[in-house]
Parts: C-alpha cells; structure tokens; sequence
C-alpha cells in the first residue's frame, strides 16, 4: 500500500527548495523500498514552515517542516509515513493554531488538492457553485452575489453585483468576462496562490459570472513575473475545456464560454481596469476617462464585467452555499472574508483568511508574531503600495472599509507590510511619489507631474529648507494629486504620503504632530 505525501508546487515553497525536497523524497524511498504517492499541492500559506511537508495517515494528515532535503533521511528513519515523532514534525496539519483560528471559506483547499486534479477539485464541493448557476435563471445568479453582499477585493470593493446586473442589462451581441490578475501591490500574493493552487476555482467563477451577464469569451490578465501561475492556470483550462465545464457547450447547458490567458505588460498602472483593457487589446497600457464605464464599453468597446481573482473566486461558495451564509461573515457592510497576506518584518508571514471585523493587532501579534527583527514595530501599510501607513492608535480598528476609510486607511487588496522603529516613514512616503512617477502612464498631468514635484518637495522637507512652507505645498500638493488625476494612481499616492507626514512627523524633522486628518 503506497503512501501519500504531500509537498507544495507553490512559487514560495519552491523558493524555499521544494523541488529539491521532492526529488530527495522520491529517491530515498525508492532506495528503501518505500511506496510513496507523491503530490504536488499548493501552499497553506505558512511561509516560514515551506517546505512543508504532509503525509497521510490513519490520524489524517500529519505536517513536517520547514523541510530541508538534507532532513528527509531523517524523516524516513523516524517512520515519518506513519506520523512518528521527529523534531519536524508539526503534529495534524489542520490543528496548527496559524490555521485552526482562520475562517477558510475562498481558500478551504488551498494546500488540501492537488490544484490540476478535477477529481480533488469536485471532492471538496468544487464546481458546486457552477452546477447551482445552471439551474437557475441568470437574474437570479446575480441576485444572489447582490444578496451575499460582495464586494471587489481588488481595492476599490464597489458591489460586485451591481457590474454583474449592468453587464446582464447591456444590449450587445458580444459580452465579456475579465479577470485583472495583475497582482502588483507590495506584500500580495493571494492571487498567485489562487492560480497556483486551486486554479479551477478561478475557473468555476469566471464561469458563473458569465452565465449571469451572457457573457461567452473570458481573459485572465495574469502578469508576467508569475510563470508558475501562467503554466498552471493555463494546463487547468486545457483540463476544464476536455471535461466540458468550458467550451461550446457547459455541461451539457448550450451555454459558451472560452477562457484565454493574456500575459501582462510589466506595468504597474495595467492593474487599472482601463488601463488593462488596452493591454489586452494589444496597446499601450494607458488610463481611459469614464465614461463609459467598463461594463457597458469595456473590451473592444463591448459590455465587460472585470474583478480580480479573489472576488471571482468568492463566487462559486456564494452559489453553492447561498448568499445567506456568505453574507453572515463579515462586519457592516463589510460581507465575508477577505485573504489577508503578511509580509515586511514581520515573524511569521503568510496568508490568513479571515472574516471582516478582525483587527490589525490580533493579525500582527495572534498570528504574525510580531516583528521578526525583535524591534516595536512602528508602522503598518496596508492595501500595497498606495495605502496609508496605520499607526498603532488604529490597530485595535476593525478590518472593514468603512470603518477604515474613517481613519484615512484603506484595505485594498488586503495586503499588509510590516515596519519597525527604525524605519523612516520620510523615505517611505518619498518611495510612494517615486514609485508614482515611474510607473504613470502619463495621461494626467496630477499623476505625471505631480510625483515628480512631490520628490523635491519631500527632499527640501528633509534637508530643513523652510520646512513649514513645504509641507503646506505638499499638502496642496497631494490635494490636486487626489481630487485631479484620472485614476487611483494618482489619486492614492497621497495616502502613504499624508499618512506619513500626519502620524509620523518627528521623521520630517518637523517638531510637533500634526493635527490634520489623512
């Protein structure tokens, strides 16, 4: 009887020497007569226990790690095949606290499956949602998302329902479904992970969302830098399109839908909807004006519903569950869970699945640790890039949009980078408007301009020339980049920048804090 073990294909793991890891695995139990079923999963999302290993056993699956391929003869002597005892081992994968006090709902088989094995896939409820949306009507399908309350966990959260009801409402002859996997936020990774690892998942929402809108041809805008991902997720499409979940004909529902993979283009500003859509189209990758809106003149000027990766596969548990037990997770107007990634310095980064309402305190100390340096940790960005950095007066702020835009905060694409005190929140906030004026497309004079001049400006602040008056056209300054660029590149830019100056100012060399709001 063979035995089964489980060791991660995620791009993280492999990083972490997981191929490595697996050769070694296969050799020494070939070399000891040992029958083993090697599976390629992907990551349960604890980063600093990669390589894990899993094996099965008659008490479930028993965790290992971090695995080195020098530590697998060791395992093998300890009878690890049996769930032995062995300095590694980390007892039942399921009851490590970093896991059992998450609520996977998106992510319930990430690092459960093998990500390309429909079988796996149909085991653990997928496609549920699919066959669900095939027996209903298409106005109920988008009811139901409308009732779950679902927002876009891209950044912007508008109600993912009302795109769907306006797409579904459009007259046209040709109907799209877009998927922005352009996954350039700093300190995000849930995306990739989701492509990686339960890519049928994307799959499934896409397609429900095209049942809903009318939709036949879907896009997955995956970037570049994420080769695993592309290979993966287009083999799962190969797969779903042979098995007929794809195709001419869904299941047997006369209903089409094609999906294709577009590479990205390297640009950061192509994580804008528009900007997206002509990247697709094979053109520079600049910022349209709306209107129109993407859902009526979207891709080659056709009626397009376009979410990220999260929010399409936050779909698929919705249909397959009802949008009443999707809609009791959650705070406010804040439904579900979102997938929360910790990075920067932080002690134990990784994904957590979370319901809205959690705080920052308990996702840095409950299951961050802490700083990984050993040092307070100063401050706090979250939603990538261009989120505002939280001091440690709004930790104890529920994780929820609303509640968050009140302090000048955002939640984004749930990304959280960790900092501790000897960062210089002044060079953080000059990075912002650098990184700004790199990566504009240039349409807007707000964006283009405005981060150029807001790098001298930061500079003159921090040298001590006429401080006072700098930070007053700093201010003007990120007004005019807030209330005039024509997207959130320029428009959010401000946020890390004002959240540095508001909460951090002793960095600037300015004396006393300020008492302006972010």
């Amino acid at each position: 009887m063979s035995i089964k073990v489980f060791v991660p294909c995620d791009s993280a793991a492999l990083a972490l020497g997981a191929n490595d890891v697996a050769q070694t695995m296969v050799r020494e139990a070939h070399q000891r007569g040992v029958d083993i079923e090697l599976v390629r999963n992907g990551s349960r999302g604890m980063f600093w226990l990669e390589p894990l290993v899993e094996v099965v056993t008659d008490a479930g699956r028993i965790a290992y790690g971090p695995v080195t391929p020098q530590a697998v003869a060791s395992l093998f002597d300890a009878g690890f095949q049996t769930g032995a005892a062995h300095a590694l081992r980390l007892g039942p994968t399921e009851d490590i606290a970093y896991l059992r006090q998450q609520e996977r709902l998106t992510f319930a088989r990430m690092g459960v499956i093998d990500p390309l094995s429909l079988n796996d896939f149909e085991a653990h409820g997928g496609f549920a949602g699919l066959r669900r949306a095939l027996e209903l009507p298409a106005a109920d399908v988008v009811q139901q998302v409308l009732d779950a309350g679902l927002r876009g966990r891209g950044g912007a959260a508008f109600p993912a329902g009302i795109k769907w009801k306006t797409v579904a409402a459009a007259q046209a002859t040709q109907k799209y479904v877009v998927c922005n996997a352009d996954e350039g936020d700093s300190g995000t990774y849930s995306d990739r992970m989701t492509l990686e690892g339960d890519p049928f998942m994307l799959v499934e929402g896409m397609t429900i969302a095209a049942l809903a809108t009318g939709a036949t041809q879907g896009y997955i805008y995956i970037r570049s830098e994420y080769p695993h991902a592309v290979a993966t997720l287009q083999k799962a499409i190969e797969i779903a399109t042979t098995a007929g979940y794809l195709g001419a004909d869904i299941l047997g529902s006369g209903h089409r839908f094609q999906l294709e993979v577009r590479k990205a283009a390297g640009a950061y500003v192509c994580g804008e909807e528009t900007a997206m859509l002509e990247s697709i189209e094979g053109k520079r990758g600049v910022v349209r004006a709306k209107p129109p809106i993407p859902a009526l003149q979207g891709l080659f000027g056709q009626p397009t519903v376009i979410n990220n990766v999260i929010t399409f596969a936050s779909v698929p548990i919705i249909l397959a569950r009802g949008a009443a037990f999707y809609k009791n997770y959650g705070v406010g107007r804040s439904h579900g869970t979102l997938p929360i990634q910790l990075a920067g310095n932080v002690k134990y980064g990784g994904l957590v699945e979370k319901a809205f309402g959690v705080t920052l305190r308990q996702l840095l100390f409950d299951f961050g640790g802490g700083s990984a340096s050993g040092r307070p940790i100063k401050a706090v960005q979250v939603g990538g890039p261009l989120g505002a950095y939280v001091p440690e007066a709004h930790w104890d702020v529920p994780l929820d949009y609303e509640a968050y835009a009140a302090v000048g905060a955002t939640v984004g694409h749930g990304g959280i980078v960790v900092h501790d005190d000897t960062a210089d929140l002044s060079q953080l906030a000059r990075y912002a408007m650098d990184f700004c004026a790199i990566e504009s497309c240039g349409k807007c004079t707000p964006c283009r301009i405005g981060s150029t001049r807001g790098v001298e400006v930061i500079d003159r602040i921090t040298r001590g020339e006429n401080p006072l008056p700098q930070v007053k056209l700093l201010r003007d300054l990120c007004d005019t980049m807030l209330h005039g660029s024509l997207c959130a590149l320029g428009g959010m830019t401000p946020n890390p920048v004002l959240s540095a100056l508001n909460h951090y100012p002793q960095d600037f060399g300015l004396a006393a804090p300020s008492t302006e709001s972010v």
